[in-house]
């Protein structure tokens, strides 16, 4: 099968996994990286057998194909509007923008140029997600009628080494958080139709205690504990909470959905693998499921791997520009619902993408 060219753009945190695993994949060949730190960008390359550029270099190469853009999120739509004026695809980290607007006009500019957008997470694709799908759609739990998702932790400025733009606004739990558990509702159940939620900032400050800016004063500038509500257009209502501000963790399940014949309970959407676990009506125990797909490891790339396997195949891929963008409208309005008071009706709707292929040796996606 014919390769194509990948250039990263962001040297940070989560670039080393994509560098490790999309090399696994047959369709896909690493050719440069850029940052703005030059230093970061010669590392990576050197560790990877690659080649560093700036940012405005890997931009103009006309032989690489598609971005793959792993900047912080508030110039995410302005990295993606420059690849895909330059002609080439555009997968985007989470979230696919901060503003809706950014985000359409990112999806209006693909259109027009003729190019693919596609969006994390991957993990939509993973071993268990694949499996749980499986088992809804061969009736095991009857029909869904509900899913809840909970996520409660104590901030990622315990832990991460440039914590502050978790806090600015398109930060915070939902935003960095959500879309793994928001894409997984829409992967199992379909549109979003109608939210309202509450959300408060807890703490008008942060202090990082990660080991190189140990004690820095973080400012919060968006919601860090967050409650939602969702009417699904098909059917079923959906429970989601995001907290930065449970420092104890939570004991609450990480994704479950309720149908009319048992319960199935979801491993945590942030992972690719983990262990389904089911229980029927009448039965007293959970049982666990084994996993019958592949990818169940920390398989970030993948989304990249089935956008570039799509666009030589011409078939539609899985984490595509309008599935990322659903999961943004539907972030922005349990905010909204939180500072209106009411309702949010969706604007957005998106196709539930096919399920992946079962039986292909790992690094072929078709």
């Amino acid at each position: 099968m014919k390769q194509l060219s990948v250039g990263v753009i962001g040297c940070g945190n989560i670039c080393g996994t994509y560098f490790k695993n999309m090399p696994t994949f047959s369709v896909l060949r690493v050719q440069a990286c850029a940052d703005l730190d030059m230093a970061k960008a010669t590392a990576k390359a050197e560790e990877f057998g690659i080649t560093a550029m700036t940012v405005d270099e890997l931009l103009a190469d006309p032989s690489i194909d598609i971005v793959l853009n792993l900047t912080i999120p508030m110039v995410h739509a302005e990295i993606a509007l420059r690849a895909i004026a330059a002609g080439k695809h555009v997968y985007n980290e989470k979230p696919l923008a901060i503003a809706r607007e950014d985000a359409q006009q990112i999806l209006a500019a693909a259109a027009a140029k003729g190019v693919r957008v596609g969006g994390a997470p991957d993990t939509v694709l993973g071993g268990a997600h694949q499996t749980c799908r499986k088992v809804i759609a061969d009736g095991w739990i009857g029909t869904p009628i509900a899913v809840t998702g909970f996520m409660l932790g104590g901030g990622p400025e315990r832990w991460h080494p440039n914590p502050g733009f978790f806090y600015e606004v398109g930060g915070g739990p939902m935003f960095d958080m959500g879309p793994y558990y928001l894409t997984s509702m829409v992967s199992f159940l379909g549109s979003v139709r109608r939210v309202t939620g509450s959300a408060q900032i807890s703490s008008p400050e942060r202090i990082a205690t990660a080991q190189n800016n140990f004690g820095t004063h973080i400012p919060v500038k968006t919601p860090t504990h967050i409650a939602g509500v969702l009417d699904f257009a098909a059917g079923g209502v959906g429970t989601i909470i995001m907290s930065f501000d449970a420092p104890g963790g939570g004991n609450l399940p990480c994704m479950e959905i309720y149908g009319t014949e048992g319960t199935l309970s979801i491993p945590d959407p942030n992972f690719f693998g983990g262990v389904p676990r089911i229980r029927r009506r009448g039965e007293r125990e959970f049982s666990d499921i084994p996993l019958i797909y592949n990818y169940t490891d920390n398989e970030r790339g993948l989304g990249v791997a089935d956008m570039a396997t799509a666009i030589i195949t011409g078939r539609d891929h899985r984490a595509n520009g309008e599935m990322a963008y659903h999961v943004l409208d539907i972030m922005h309005a349990i905010h909204e619902a939180s500072y209106t008071g009411m309702h949010v009706n969706m604007a957005s709707s998106v196709t539930r993408p096919a399920d992946m292929e079962r039986d292909l040796p790992v690094g072929i996606l078709d």
